[in-house]
């Protein structure tokens, strides 16, 4: 495997982003794996490791750089930290987000190691949504986008993922756990309803018995089976598409 982190100019900043892909010969199809509410951490770079051990150039950008914070040490029993948390997710927007990828992308197309063409995307909890409106900011490239217990994904803005997906035409696979306040059967019925009626290529999936989090080897709500079911239909959809 190779690893390295390196510092992405935005129209914001500087974004430190972390970058894995196998040591084999490439150029490897490319991933934009956006991080969730409690920041980076070794976690998720581990999660991002695993997506490149089968093959793929995986992304992995600090988006809380605008507010120079990197790690969180983010616990649930420490309200605090939960405060911090909370305030720097809601400081993100889509629009954001999206000018954090256009970084992403032009750093990846200059990048040997990184194959030309089709990107996937990736994105969990807070993240969900820029997965999908990724697609629809670049739907010449993104052909794959996996939400997994995506919160907000269906909102009165214009910019909503339930309208977005419809305006590329990436397959999409959206996981959502049975308990999670985050994200309730209501939303996720009315995303399901919205992807049908529109016509979208996606598969909405909801784990029982399982609550928000449960992909996540060092979160309490982590639920193997459902996470291996995770992985397990990824790994699926980046083969198909990319």
């Amino acid at each position: 495997m190779i690893e390295r982190t390196v510092e992405l100019t935005t129209p914001h900043g500087s974004m430190t982003t972390f970058i894995c892909h196998p040591e084999r010969e490439g150029p490897h199809p490319p991933i934009l794996f956006y991080m969730d509410a409690p920041a980076i951490r070794e976690e998720l770079r581990d999660m991002a490791r695993r997506l490149a051990t089968v093959g793929y150039y995986v992304m992995l950008p600090n988006l809380y750089y605008r507010a120079g914070v990197m790690e969180l040490d983010w616990r649930p029993d420490n309200p605090e930290v939960r405060l911090r948390m909370m305030a720097l997710m809601g400081g993100l927007t889509i629009p954001m987000i999206m000018d954090d990828t256009d970084a992403l992308v032009a750093f990846l197309d200059a990048d040997p190691a990184a194959k030309g063409g089709a990107i996937g995307t990736l994105g969990y909890c807070m993240s969900g949504q820029y997965a999908i409106n990724a697609a629809a900011r670049y739907p010449d490239r993104v052909t794959a986008a996996a939400s997994i217990y995506g919160v907000k994904l269906v909102t009165d803005e214009p910019d909503s993922p339930h309208l977005a997906a419809a305006r590329a035409p990436a397959e999409y696979y959206v996981a959502c756990a049975e308990t999670d306040v985050w994200a309730p059967p209501e939303m996720v019925a009315a995303f399901r309803e919205a992807m049908t009626s529109q016509g979208v290529n996606a598969e909405v999936e909801l784990h029982p018995g399982v609550e928000h989090g449960f992909a996540f080897p060092q979160r309490p709500a982590f639920n193997k089976p459902a996470a291996e079911r995770h992985w397990e239909r990824l790994f699926a959809l980046y083969r198909r598409r990319l």
